[in-house]
């Protein structure tokens, strides 16, 4: 099966035709499965994980031991990529899984009767009922199927008076702490220096940021589900902020992850910095905690209150390659930084705004993800930009972290970074 190594769909094939789902997962350990379909006139089966990271492991797990199979060596590849439809996404979110507890089991309730109840909400894997707890659980192939199960056996009057919830995928055994049924994620910034404080990136993304290879898009496609849903706190604090200080002089001074939000408080000279990935938000406080200077000015570290999980539209904006940074395409002369700000400004408070003649480009960049979402879907509504190429560019602040050094502007007040598209401050712009 031809797929990407950079997915969340593995193929299984060389399955024997009797063959039953529950066996082909039962040599799944690496993360939570967000579904499993098994095509036994194919002789094939394809697992679709939460995050890209516990398909990888899996993958590389399968293909470095032998996996038998009523006799068969089965052969393992990569499925086809796609994305987790918006209801599920919120309800992983929320902490689905395709394993729906049932509290309050008598000797009433039988497997087969379990079985018999609950198929009518989608396939079933395994059901497992322990006697001496009073409990059951009943895994789907599926969560969306489980999705389906929660809500409705409340209102089954067999049902109704026990208690209902998810339980732990058992493909999700051997999940390594830190991103929900993925792994780690601490696979360095590409820089020595650097590895011990881990990544916000998955395996398969290139942590130096390709150039626009596609109208400007670069996005946040490397970010997986792990990072998007894991829980951690994602806002670092930042005090002791100089009255001079613009957000974009922060910015210049963040590295190491895709924010979602900067909301800088001049009169109060703090800051509170939201990383999409909470493992970023961790990786920069521990950079940042060894000192971090800007305008001359030492600043405060600490942990802003915990958000717990992003917002749903922040997640679904990220999957489709969202990021705070507009890319604009094919602009002529008549297009200048006043014009853009004025233009944009409407979508919600601007951090940076660049324009490179060279590249009849230029770039907006928001303080926040849902308003270069708004800006991207509602600046089309404007004929002056129908002939412009609009699309996301990539977050500087992802960028990976370096030694660090003071965030002042130099004497022609900014330098040319023609990499990312942007002026940076001191170079604070090119990595």
């Amino acid at each position: 099966a031809a797929g990407s190594a950079n997915g969340r769909t593995v193929y299984i094939g060389n399955i024997a035709p009797e063959t039953q789902i529950d066996e082909v997962l039962s040599f799944v350990r690496t993360g939570l499965v967000e579904s499993a379909r098994l095509l036994p006139e194919k002789n094939c089966a394809f697992i679709s994980f939460v995050d890209a990271a516990a398909a990888s492991a899996f993958h590389l797990e399968a293909n470095t031991r032998k996996m038998t199979l009523a006799g068969r060596e089965l052969r393992v590849g990569w499925g086809k990529p796609s994305q987790i439809p918006g209801p599920v996404l919120q309800a992983i979110q929320q902490g689905a899984t395709r394993n729906v507890f049932l509290g309050n089991v008598d000797d009433s309730i039988t497997e087969q009767g379990l079985r018999a109840d609950f198929s009518q909400y989608g396939p079933i894997d395994t059901i497992k009922i322990l006697r001496e707890k009073n409990i059951a659980f009943v895994h789907f192939t599926s969560i969306s199927n489980a999705m389906k199960a929660v809500a409705a056996l409340p209102h089954d009057a067999r049902y109704s008076g026990r208690r209902i919830n998810y339980g732990k995928d058992r493909c999700a055994k051997n999940a390594v702490a830190g991103m929900p049924g993925g792994m780690s994620g601490s696979f360095g910034f590409g820089g020595s220096n650097y590895s011990q404080f881990g990544s916000s990136m998955s395996m398969g993304f290139n942590p130096s940021f390709d150039r626009f290879s596609s109208g400007g898009r670069m996005g946040t496609s490397g970010l997986q589900m792990g990072a998007l849903t894991a829980e951690g706190n994602r806002t670092v604090y930042l005090g002791g902020i100089s009255e001079e200080t613009t957000t974009e002089d922060l910015c210049n001074a963040i590295r190491g992850g895709i924010l979602s939000s900067i909301r800088y408080l001049p009169q109060k000279h703090i800051a509170f910095v939201t990383f999409v990935d909470p493992q970023a938000a961790t990786n920069f406080f521990n950079v940042a905690s060894l000192g971090i200077t800007v305008r001359s000015r030492p600043l405060k570290v600490g942990w802003g209150q915990n958000a717990h999980a992003l917002p749903h539209q922040v997640i679904e904006a990220v999957q489709r390659g969202a990021t705070r940074n507009v890319y604009l395409g094919q602009l002529d002369d008549s297009f200048t930084e006043e014009k853009l700000r004025q233009d944009f400004s409407e979508f919600g408070e601007i951090e940076l705004v660049n324009i490179l003649k060279e590249k009849n480009c230029g770039f907006v960049n928001f303080t926040t993800i849902l308003s270069a979402v708004q800006a991207v879907e509602g600046i089309r509504r404007n004929s002056a930009y129908d002939n412009i190429k609009i699309n996301y560019g990539k977050d500087r602040c992802g960028n990976p972290p370096r030694p660090q050094r003071n965030f002042n502007k130099n004497a022609n007040g900014n330098s040319h970074d023609s990499e990312n598209g942007e002026n940076g401050q001191n170079g604070a712009g090119s990595d």
